[in-house]
């Protein structure tokens, strides 16, 4: 007898209200913002700053955040490579029902292993996968710790830290990288400019 686990006897259910009349109705085009970076490099910050921003333009955008995911679809895996690997696999999916929504949906993970994050972004057919790089030194990320997970790294209480015993693989080419200036990290709402530019200027911010 089959089992019932196996995910062989399903069919794909056409509807027929489809991503171009979700797109038409929100005048905008889904897409997904992925950014990824050390932990305290500044992801959340920016992807919160993004969407207040596409919110006051009254566009529609939607924040999968790492941790907060953990708190519910994703709070049986731990933190081992294979563990990691399913994390990204799971909100690479559900980033893409909410792009196929016509939403703009901006992720905001570690995602270390490059192999996952291309995996996520081989899941659109188009340019909406867009990688955002927060290309922030290891010193600043630990100077600025701010939830004292890099101190209790360094004592060995937490193990496979990324950054400190465990690796972080950074993008290749991601379609925007930010860094320091001159030495110093740009204001939120400077970084958060770069992004809905880059939106705008690739048709994202209109039907």
């Amino acid at each position: 007898m089959p089992s019932l686990r196996m995910s062989a006897n399903i069919f794909w259910q056409d509807c027929p209200i489809g991503k171009l009349d979700r797109q038409k109705l929100l005048n905008q085009k889904g897409c997904v913002v992925w950014i990824t970076g050390l932990s305290g490099s500044g992801k959340s910050t920016l992807a919160c700053t993004v969407g207040r921003d596409l919110h006051s333009r009254g566009k529609l955008s939607y924040i999968l955040d790492g941790d907060n995911l953990r708190h519910g679809l994703n709070k049986d895996l731990g933190f081992k490579a294979e563990d990691r690997a399913e994390n990204i696999r799971r909100v690479g999916e559900v980033a893409k029902l909410f792009a196929d929504a016509g939403l703009i949906c901006i992720t905001s993970l570690i995602s270390p292993y490059r192999r996952d994050r291309e995996a996520c972004r081989a899941l659109f057919s188009d340019a909406s996968f867009i990688e955002i790089f927060m290309n922030m030194p290891l010193e600043l990320c630990e100077a600025r710790d701010p939830k004292g997970l890099y101190k209790l790294a360094r004592a060995g209480v937490i193990k496979g830290f990324t950054g400190i015993d465990d690796p972080y693989e950074p993008p290749l080419d991601s379609e925007i990288e930010i860094g320091l200036k001159d030495g110093i990290c740009p204001p939120p709402s400077e970084m958060a400019g770069v992004v809905v530019s880059y939106l705008e200027e690739n048709g994202f911010l209109h039907e």
